[in-house]
């Protein structure tokens, strides 16, 4: 079965970079991660989301995680 089927979840972290006006760099600094991951989640080249990582951006970017992530579901 093709996961797929199921749908997908988007990441909006770098439209709320992009609004809030905040570079890699700074989120970097304030969420306490490195910058290489940052760019896969801005990428979404991500396999596995990690409820830390979620936690960590959710508070340096001052959102909940509905504006984080978005579920789109399959077209049929």
């Amino acid at each position: 079965m093709n996961d797929l089927e199921f749908g997908t979840i988007r990441l909006h972290l770098e439209e709320l970079m992009k609004e809030r006006n905040i570079s890699i760099n700074k989120l970097s600094f304030r969420a306490e991660m490195q910058r290489t991951q940052l760019k896969k989640y801005c990428k979404n080249d991500i396999q596995r989301l990690d409820i830390a990582v979620l936690s960590r951006l959710c508070y340096a970017l001052n959102c909940d995680l509905h504006d984080l992530l978005e579920y789109i579901p399959p077209h049929k």
